[in-house]
């Protein structure tokens, strides 16, 4: 319990905002970050810093287990497609083929996500009660397959499930 009051203290504490003189993030952070800042930024930018370091959890506990693909990109974009394109609500990650833009406006939540993607994927953030999870859902749906796994903790308005093994 003391590890999940020390991140949340440590992540509210660092700046997250890079100047206006640096580079755009996306011309000095590579590919998997990205994906995962996307990941966050689009299904968590609305969350406190905790909600979206557990959302990039979630994918790096993806990211680990065998049953997943083994790269940010692949279990970000992982879905049913119909001629090369991402089929309406059937994607792991809603905002991957909710039909919206993907593409960040808001710059300091943009910045804040590339850096909690980028501390969670090298694996210098973790919180003990997610080291499992690898679900989750708004609290506005209801989906059928989280009854049949283990609730790992609510986090702002996104439950967080073990699938088990």
């Amino acid at each position: 319990m003391i590890k999940f009051f020390l991140v949340a203290l440590v992540m509210a504490l660092i700046p997250v905002r890079l100047s206006a003189s640096e580079p755009a993030s996306q011309e000095y952070l590579d590919k998997e970050t990205r994906c995962v800042a996307e990941a966050i930024y689009f299904e968590a930018r609305n969350q406190d810093t905790l909600g979206q370091i557990a959302v990039a959890i979630v994918i790096r506990n993806r990211m680990k287990d065998p049953r997943w693909p083994s790269s940010a990109c692949a279990v970000v974009k992982e879905g049913h497609y119909w001629k090369g394109n991402p089929v309406r609500h059937k994607c792991q990650f809603s905002y991957w083929c909710d039909g919206k833009h993907e593409k960040p406006l808001e710059q300091e939540a943009w910045h804040k996500a590339l850096y909690i993607a980028q501390e969670v994927i090298q694996d210098r953030i973790s919180v003990d009660f997610l080291d499992r999870a690898t679900h989750y859902h708004s609290l506005a749906v209801n989906p059928s397959w989280s009854k049949k796994y283990r609730l790992c903790a609510v986090i702002g308005d996104h439950i967080f499930y073990d699938h088990g093994s």
